[in-house]
């Protein structure tokens, strides 16, 4: 078994035909057709069912598929990888980041990446954790930090660390102490990423929570930036939740206070790939910086929180 018939069959398998495989792979019909066929004899099954206009897949091509794109990536890679030894001089990276990114000091991420690889193309996609999500299961995006929890099967998940959520008013007594999920269901909030909805990580924490006490929680108002909710809470419109990194934010508007829930709860932030497939160097490379950048973070808020 060849790699070049694994291309064959995969290529042949996503355009339906030998002849439009041949087009991709810049091959004469004839070559992707006997490639498909060693690997049929090889493996002692039919792959395709050739059809007047399209081929086929047999279940055993359908169960092959994983195993084939698997092989075919990590060659790709590994020869990629070798090429870079030295240094990245070429190749694109795709990296998804968590929506409120500029709140973990992630925002210089690509200038300090560019500025050490200048000559790799860059693709940073900002927006929801569940998207991010969606979008490396998909194949879409190679990695990226998100915030749990996520439903996609075969993800590779790497926790990096707790970030607590806090209940935040500008209305709400100080003395009032934690807040209870019945409180939050009751009041009326503003909550952000509008377009994720209750796809959104912590939003499906703070509804989950309620249900488990048969309570419904209902935003009054919903918008899609944490600073377009923050502005609606520093006028006393609405209560909301955010991060402790937020809140402790230097922009963090002084008339809101914030205040922990009863029990306590967390957005939990994690390096997100998926499973069995090798990162290509540049994004191998983005990735390891966001992490340490990201550690290098915790680490300074843990030692001002220690001399404080």
């Amino acid at each position: 078994m060849t790699i070049s018939q694994l291309r064959a069959f995969l290529a042949a398998l996503e355009h339906g035909s030998f002849t439009a495989a041949s087009v991709h792979l810049d091959l004469t019909q004839a070559s992707v057709s006997e490639l498909v066929s060693r690997l049929e004899r090889e493996l002692g099954v039919a792959l395709f069912t050739r059809g007047s206009r399209r081929l086929v897949p047999t279940q055993a091509a359908i169960e092959l598929r994983p195993h084939a794109a698997q092989a075919v990536s990590a060659v790709r890679n590994g020869i990629d990888t070798i090429d870079a030894l030295t240094s990245l001089e070429r190749g694109t990276c795709t990296f998804g980041v968590l929506r409120n990114a500029a709140y973990y000091d992630l925002a210089d991420l690509v200038e300090n990446f560019h500025h050490r690889h200048p000559n790799v193309r860059v693709r940073l996609i900002g927006i929801n954790s569940a998207l991010v999500a969606r979008s490396i299961a998909d194949g879409e995006i190679e990695a990226g930090l998100l915030v749990l929890p996520i439903d996609e099967a075969g993800l590779e998940v790497k926790p990096l660390f707790r970030d607590e959520v806090l209940y935040a008013s500008s209305t709400r007594d100080l003395d009032a102490g934690p807040v209870s999920i019945a409180e939050a269901a009751a009041s009326k909030l503003v909550l952000y990423d509008a377009f994720a909805g209750w796809d959104d990580p912590t939003r499906r924490q703070l509804r989950e929570r309620a249900r488990w006490s048969g309570l419904a929680i209902e935003p009054a108002i919903e918008v899609e930036h944490v600073e377009t909710a923050l502005s609606l809470v520093a006028a006393g419109a609405a209560d909301t939740i955010v991060s402790r990194t937020i809140a402790e934010s230097a922009g963090f508007p002084d008339t809101i206070r914030t205040a922990p829930f009863a029990e306590p709860m967390h957005d939990t932030i994690a390096l997100v790939q998926r499973e069995g497939v090798l990162l290509s160097p540049a994004t191998k490379q983005l990735a390891e910086l966001a992490e340490r950048m990201l550690r290098e973070r915790i680490d300074e808020h843990q030692g001002r929180s220690s001399v404080a």
